[in-house]
């Protein structure tokens, strides 16, 4: 999906709670392994994005915390959607590398934020984009770090490999 089409989805959508929702919904749909950790969308603008997670059985672990892959998951698609967001159509993103600190315990409902400079061209570059995810007291549990790979974009129909 291009950048003017998700904005365009967000803006019609993210102004109600039920709206966020309901886009939210349709993204874990479209990306099934992201919907898994049941993102939940706050903000959306070109260049930031705010994602919330829930604390439920199904991202947990065997320490009674939120599992460290879905902890990625939520970073991942927190930086996507800010670089996504603010792409020129022309252009796409391809996740190249994952990295996460971990600092605490991740348990309770959970926010990741990323606040990024998306580039205005679709020129090939590499650009690392970071995800800040914090509790419910505010504390960081994790810093995840997407290494994205932006370029041109395949023509509308093309392969996606």
């Amino acid at each position: 999906m291009r950048g003017t089409e998700l904005l365009s989805r967000w803006r019609r959508l993210g102004a109600s709670a039920l709206g966020r929702r309901l886009f939210s919904l349709a993204l874990g749909r479209a990306v099934p392994y992201t919907g898994s950790i049941g993102p939940e969308v706050q903000e959306l603008a070109p260049g930031r994005a705010v994602v919330a997670m829930r604390d439920r059985r199904a991202v947990r672990n065997h320490l009674r915390s939120i599992h460290a892959i879905a902890l990625v998951n939520l970073g991942e698609v927190t930086s996507g959607l800010a670089l996504l967001a603010g792409l020129p159509d022309d252009a796409r993103g391809i996740v190249k590398g994952l990295s996460i600190e971990y600092r605490k315990k991740a348990r309770g409902r959970l926010v990741a934020t990323t606040t990024c400079t998306p580039p205005a061209t679709n020129e090939k570059r590499d650009m690392t984009v970071e995800a800040v995810i914090t509790d419910a007291e505010g504390d960081t549990v994790a810093v995840v770090r997407v290494e994205w790979r932006i370029g041109p974009a395949e023509p509308r129909g093309g392969s996606a490999t």
